[in-house]
């Protein structure tokens, strides 16, 4: 099998990741059939991922009641989501719906949260993200009632992860007045406080995001407690934390201090790779799919890799 490999050229491997790379965009992102689409195995995938965020996030006691609520974006013009009046503990892929960015339910027996506007207005605001966990964990919760944003550059997983956080204005849930409470924040921040209500997290995936959930609030909790330790708290010198934001700028996480134009040390330890590599690129590109030109930078992009990893075995 390695020999028959080691003889194909590059046209031809590149034909194979071409029809590798179309076969799976046929099956996740084809928008003809909302229903056919509802029930490919992308979706299945995703569904399942959504439940069992949703367990961690009652089992963490981040949600209570019916609160709280997920979703994840399977094509560019629809959502999966939660139901409403469900809890997350009990969550089931048959409870899940598929939307449209304008709210409009698709498919799904029960109808959607009625906070799913909340997250479309971030996916349309920011096209990378691709799944939002709203919820309500206690630590950070709580700086969210008393309007106070902890204080940063305490703990680097916080800064590379999350960074500065946001605090939108209070608006009562489930109107278009709270759905676009964070659009003038959620461009440059994957983590919001919501006034006298909780928090919201997008990311490139569902766990990614309940993640992020769960990196804010222990950071809440640690810092309430070093606070009271000692205070003013000591923060990450200014030089560190310009290379945890290139390592930032190379997973390519929002973070308000990144200016486009600004140019930023490379990491120590090669953890920022060239832009220009096939692995940079194959990284990149995966996210995106939206165009003839993405996928073939993709096709070139896993092409020049299998090259690479053939000649390493001459």
């Amino acid at each position: 099998m390695a020999d028959r490999i080691s003889s194909l050229d590059e046209a031809s491997i590149s034909a194979i990741v071409r029809r590798a790379v179309e076969a799976r965009l046929a099956d996740s992102n084809d928008e003809s059939d909302p229903y056919q689409l509802f029930h490919s195995r992308r979706a299945q995938v995703l569904k399942e991922e959504i439940v069992a965020a949703g367990r961690k996030l009652w089992q963490r006691q981040y949600v209570d009641g019916n609160g709280g609520n997920i979703s994840a974006r399977i094509s560019p013009k629809y959502v999966i989501c939660t139901p409403t009046m469900l809890s997350k503990g009990d969550l089931q892929a048959g409870d899940l719906s598929l939307v449209d960015l304008e709210n409009n339910q698709i498919v799904g027996d029960r109808p959607q949260t009625s906070e799913v506007s909340l997250h479309l207005e971030i996916y349309k605001a920011v096209p990378r993200a691709q799944a939002v966990v709203h919820c309500h964990p206690p630590y950070a919760t709580a700086h969210a009632i008393a309007g106070i944003l902890p204080q940063g550059n305490l703990i680097p997983e916080q800064e590379v992860f999350i960074g500065p956080v946001a605090l939108a204005p209070y608006e009562t849930p489930g109107t278009v007045e709270f759905a676009r409470s964070v659009l003038p924040m959620a461009k440059h921040h994957n983590t919001i406080f919501l006034a006298n209500h909780g928090i919201v997290c997008w990311s490139d995936t569902v766990t990614h995001a309940e993640w992020n959930a769960e990196i804010i609030d222990t950071y809440c909790k640690t810092s309430m407690i070093a606070s009271q330790l000692k205070s003013p708290l000591p923060e990450i010198p200014p030089a560190k934390i310009d290379e945890i934001l290139a390592i930032k700028r190379y997973l390519g996480f929002p973070d308000g201090r990144l200016a486009e134009d600004r140019e930023l040390p490379e990491a120590k330890g090669n953890l920022v790779r060239n832009p220009s590599s096939p692995s940079y690129l194959a990284a990149t590109a995966i996210k995106r799919f939206n165009t003839r030109e993405e996928v073939e930078e993709l096709v070139r992009a896993v092409t020049a890799e299998l090259l690479n990893l053939l000649d390493s075995r001459d």
